[in-house]
């Protein structure tokens, strides 16, 4: 497949278009056009850099750090990076691989031993390429970070109770804590803590003074707050933790630093002082490795790519005869995107503080035509209408769940018989007490709910992190009648 996709892009006919000369009026018109998006798009900030041939062409930044109050968010305030930390945790992978001490197709368990998967045969076969290119078999497991706190071994340990979404290659589903356990490889690998590598072989080198592994890492009061729309208003929540899958997501950077980056991924990696990898390593971390099912971005609908395929690290697709390269970053109340046209040497990275704010895919698309395809689609009104429409749709499927509730229906046994501890192998421990006529229900001291009864012996409420949204906790029956499990948010325990 890898090869048949690579000589697609060989046959692809370019388009041709005469690009106007970057004009100080030109960038005025677009930098108009950044400010609209934020304003459709509600969102309270957000930083934009854009280079070609090597150079900056533009970087700004817009709105506010944090709603309600006035510091402005500039080219130096810190953003979470998100999940557009994957593409350097592969670069680091690849400077391993260009120094023998590590192959693409490596089976993980000669570095990790404690990662089990359900399947023996996919653990004896699981290979690096694979932890980096989420074909693992296994479906989201970000209940490890969203509801427990865990070191990662103890989560690589946990993987052999997931049972597979599918077998081992035959698919694709987004995975992070795989790129933990390819941090926990790099680590064994270079004896050092991979918040150490990363600063020492990417950001050192690339003078990227101003970017962290982690958030716990800054220093200054230059950074943004997340933000979140509970019950139809915009507010600020809380950051959260740094997590253990560092390696998947955790880099906080600024537009002035975060430029030198995307030079550097366009320029074959390299920088001042030399490249991150050779040429052929480079090479082989945008070369497709799987393909990508087109629902994975709802911005797909629009865009009708004839392909769409993941790297190392890297979504890939067309867009008019040309392939882009990019990645979004998600984090509660914080947003990133980054893209490249490699053809014409340009390149694209947004940053945002409000959760989900898919105008940052607009800001993608019209850089892509304003400074190098041509062309006066308006992305941000396409692509708001979309994700209206889907909010809609969400509403609808809510509002729709909660017709359905039978109603003058009584629990089988009084509230104080709900109450207990409940264990699960995978998912750790919850705990569900009462309060008044409601139950309390606190998974591993890190998720917790407040949830009324709904109908029979099922109730629902709200997370105590709003932003969660809804919980929905069932209890199940044992064959005389006493209560036996729970399951809330998808996950499974037992009534001790």
């Amino acid at each position: 497949m890898t090869r048949l996709l690579a000589a697609l892009f060989g046959l692809m006919a370019l388009t041709t278009w005469a690009q106007p000369p970057i004009t100080p009026q030109r960038l005025q018109q677009f930098d108009n056009y950044v400010e609209t998006v934020r304003k459709q798009w509600e969102i309270p900030g957000l930083s934009i850099v854009v280079v070609k041939d090597n150079q900056v062409v533009f970087k700004k930044g817009y709105g506010v750090r944090e709603l309600g109050k006035p510091e402005p968010v500039d080219t130096q305030t810190l953003f979470a990076c998100a999940s557009t930390t994957k593409a350097m945790t592969v670069v680091l992978m690849g400077m391993l691989v260009d120094e023998g001490k590590l192959a693409w197709n490596d089976p993980v368990h000669k570095y990790l031993p404690e990662l089990q998967l359900y399947d023996p045969s996919a653990t004896r076969e699981l290979t690096v390429r694979d932890l980096l290119t989420h074909r693992t078999g296994l479906g989201s497991t970000d209940f490890f970070t969203g509801a427990m706190n865990i070191p990662v071994n103890e989560m690589l340990k946990r993987l052999a109770l997931v049972k597979p979404s599918y077998s081992l290659r035959s698919g694709f589903m987004y995975q992070n804590t795989m790129y933990s356990a390819a941090g926990r490889i790099i680590e064994r690998i270079t004896g050092k803590t991979w918040s150490t590598v990363i600063q020492e072989r990417i950001f050192t080198p690339l003078g990227m003074t101003r970017t962290v592994p982690k958030r716990q890492y800054i220093t200054d009061a230059n950074l943004t707050k997340p933000h979140f729309n509970i019950n139809d208003t915009i507010r600020v929540i809380e950051y959260g933790t740094d997590s253990e899958i560092g390696s998947a997501g955790a880099v906080w950077s600024c537009a002035d630093d975060i430029s030198k980056w995307v030079i550097c991924m366009l320029d074959s990696s390299k920088y001042s002082g030399g490249r991150l990898v050779q040429p052929s390593t480079w090479a082989e971390i945008f070369t497709p490795q799987t393909l990508v099912p087109e629902d994975e971005y709802e911005t797909m609908q629009i865009l009708k790519p004839n392909w769409f395929t993941y790297g190392l690290g890297w979504y890939q697709h067309d867009y008019r005869g040309h392939k882009v390269n990019f990645h979004t970053g998600s984090l509660a109340g914080l947003t990133a995107i980054t893209a490249q046209l490699p053809d014409e040497k340009l390149g694209v990275f947004v940053f945002g503080n409000y959760d989900h704010a898919e105008g940052r895919h607009a800001l993608v698309y019209k850089t892509l035509d304003w400074f190098a395809l041509g062309g006066s689609r308006d992305w941000s009104t396409e692509f708001y209408k979309l994700y209206s429409d889907v909010k809609v749709q969400s509403k609808a499927r809510t509002k729709a769940f909660e017709t359905r509730r039978v109603m003058d229906t009584n629990p089988s046994w009084p509230l104080s018989a709900y109450t207990g501890k409940y264990t699960s192998p995978l998912y750790g421990q919850a705990d569900v007490a009462l309060s008044g006529n409601t139950l309390l229900v606190n998974v591993n001291d890190v998720l917790s709910a407040r949830v009324a009864h709904w109908n029979f012996n099922t109730f629902y409420g709200s997370y105590q992190k709003a932003w969660y949204g809804k919980a929905l906790a069932q209890f199940s029956l044992n064959a005389t009648g006493k209560i036996d499990g729970l399951v809330i948010g998808g996950m499974a325990f037992i009534k001790e």
